[in-house]
């Protein structure tokens, strides 16, 4: 019987770890207040290629300016 694994757990066992990002943006129509978006995926620290990809797609995309990114990362799998 053939064991499936799925592509989250080969990521982790490939350094990715679970990130979260609070992103703060200007909302368009109103600049002076700030709304709050949650971002998470599996990236790799310190570079977080996925993260940045996604926060270049915002710049080029979406009318909202950011303000502010805070980020948290953890590591599911490590070595014991």
């Amino acid at each position: 019987m053939a064991s499936t694994v799925s592509w989250e757990f080969r990521l982790q066992m490939n350094g990715y770890g679970l990130t979260t990002a609070e992103i703060h943006y200007h909302l368009p129509d109103h600049p002076s207040l700030l709304q709050l978006y949650v971002w998470q995926n599996y990236d790799l620290a310190p570079d977080f290629p996925r993260l940045r990809g996604f926060l270049g797609f915002w710049e080029r995309e979406l009318a909202g300016a950011l303000h502010s990114v805070r980020v948290a990362r953890h590591r599911l799998i490590r070595p014991s």
